[in-house]
């Protein structure tokens, strides 16, 4: 039976999304379902904000950062008024199943959408802070490390070439995988997460002695420490003018922003994506309602709109104590 399919992407925007459309047009095209693209995000079910999409909309989709149906914040829809608007817009074009490709944000207005409009509504994970659970990675995690490391390896050069500390802030929201993970790969000296954050004084202190050892070992020499946005309760700048304080020595700030929400998707962000939304579109018309798919250990998940974030969602410990070795040995 012929079904009527809308997506949209909505919050922040990641590299893989249009990935991920590429494989949901494709998918529905193969089932003969009808596929309509909402811009703007939930802006675009508001104001009736939409195109289809066919096959054509696929060329050279797969390798373009950001996303082809935009994205956008909406207030408006958050209230019960914006919901019964779009559930209102959703019915006059027929719409059977609503695909989100976003973060937990994203996700907490489908769940609000399902208290008006009793259309089939699946989530697609799309955000470079991987902080969603049921899924092992979130589609644009992966560029957002490729990305991270490359700005890092480059400030080092200078690092290096000044014998100075550097402090790079990456983002996460509130969430430390996006540090830890790039923060081993480049080879950082130090790393502050909001996982393991529990005081200024103590920070101080640890980063500190890993510098004065380091220093009788192997005289001035260059330290990166990868801080995670909103951890420090003063600001990257704060941070800085206390360690020059406690060290003596030249302290840098580096603000990578949202360069790490650009560029062309690593290959494993696409094999996500392409897996993830091929696999939503295989649960349309089905009994599944109100879930993200995810992947966990290679394997399709399911996991219920409101526990992707509701529940917390771990960093590797692998990761943590490989890190937490380097911090203390590195002398």
């Amino acid at each position: 039976m012929s079904k009527r399919v809308a997506v949209l992407t909505s919050g922040g925007d990641a590299p893989g999304m249009n990935a991920c459309i590429r494989a949901i047009v494709i998918a529905c095209e193969r089932l003969g379902f009808t596929l309509f693209g909402y811009q703007h995000g939930y802006n675009g079910l508001l104001e009736q904000e939409y195109e289809i999409l066919a096959l054509q909309a696929t060329h050279n989709l797969i390798q373009q950062g950001g996303t082809v149906l935009h994205s956008a914040r909406c207030e408006p829809f958050k209230t019960d008024e914006g919901a019964k608007t779009a559930t209102t817009n959703l019915t006059k074009l027929e719409i059977d199943t609503l695909i989100v490709i976003g973060g937990d944000g994203s996700f907490k207005g489908a769940d609000h959408l399902a208290d008006f409009w009793h259309g089939q509504i699946i989530g697609i994970p799309g955000t470079i802070d991987n902080d969603v659970a049921g899924t092992d990675a979130t589609i644009g995690y992966y560029t957002a490390i490729d990305t991270v490391v490359s700005s890092i390896d480059k400030v080092r050069d200078t690092a290096d070439a000044f014998e100075r500390i550097f402090i790079v802030e990456v983002m996460g929201r509130h969430a430390g995988f996006l540090a830890l993970n790039s923060a081993l790969a480049s080879a950082a000296d130090y790393v502050i997460l909001p996982e393991t954050f529990q005081h200024c004084d103590a920070e101080l202190d640890k980063i500190t002695e890993q510098i004065e050892k380091r220093r009788q070992l192997k005289g001035a020499v260059s330290f990166i420490i990868v801080v995670a946005e909103n951890v420090w309760p003063g600001g990257l700048n704060d941070l800085a003018d206390k360690l020059v304080s406690k060290t003596q020595s030249e302290v840098r700030p580096v603000t990578l922003g949202h360069v790490q929400r650009g560029g062309s998707p690593v290959s494993q962000d696409r094999l996500l994506a392409t897996k993830l939304g091929t696999y939503a579109v295989s649960l349309v018309g089905s009994d599944t309602n109100g879930i993200m798919v995810g992947e966990l250990n290679g394997t399709p998940s399911e996991i219920a709109l409101a526990e992707t974030w509701e529940k917390d969602k771990p960093l590797n410990p692998s990761s943590m104590e490989t890190m937490l070795t380097i911090m203390n040995e590195r002398y």
